[in-house]
């Protein structure tokens, strides 16, 4: 897992714009790179929306938002039109800017172990490097918790239960 300070893996993809997206041409700028598993499914839906519903925030601490997934360009530009998305989405169909991110690998679902997306979400700064890192990511309130990352607020150490010692 990437953690801040590390420099971010390079990449080069096609965007819903026409042109790619590289981490060489966002030199210089802050940027969100959000790994997500499927266009129109609930939870990714709804984290779209909730990165579309506070696009404005995130622009105003000058940040952009690139989502990122394997699903075709054609896929995508679907996705963006029903939505109203105003970002741009990344096509990886083969999962190896996912891979470079460790957003791709083992998951369980109902019991079953395959392989696939881990939603994840990266803040790079404009050298290129970690910033923030979260993954996996709980779409509820993840988009505040990133927003906060750029306003510089830390939220609080989450305490862990002390274990009980053995008599």
């Amino acid at each position: 897992m990437l953690k801040p300070g590390d420099k971010a893996p390079s990449f080069r993809l096609p965007s819903t714009s026409g042109s790619d997206v590289s981490l060489s041409s966002l030199k210089g700028r802050k940027f969100v790179l959000y790994f997500y598993p499927k266009d129109d499914t609930p939870g990714c839906t709804r984290e779209a929306c909730d990165f579309q519903d506070n696009l404005a925030r995130l622009r105003t601490e000058g940040a952009l938002v690139f989502g990122i997934s394997k699903d075709s360009l054609e896929s995508h530009r679907r996705f963006q039109t029903k939505h109203g998305l105003r970002f741009d989405l990344l096509s990886d169909p083969e999962n190896l800017t996912a891979k470079g991110y460790g957003a791709y690998g083992a998951k369980s679902l109902y019991g079953r172990k395959f392989l696939g997306t881990i939603r994840s979400t990266f803040v790079v700064d404009e050298k290129g490097r970690i910033a923030a890192a979260w993954s996996p990511v709980r779409v509820a309130g993840h988009v505040d918790e990133v927003i906060a990352h750029l306003r510089g607020v830390v939220a609080p150490a989450k305490k862990t239960p002390r274990k009980k010692k053995k008599k």
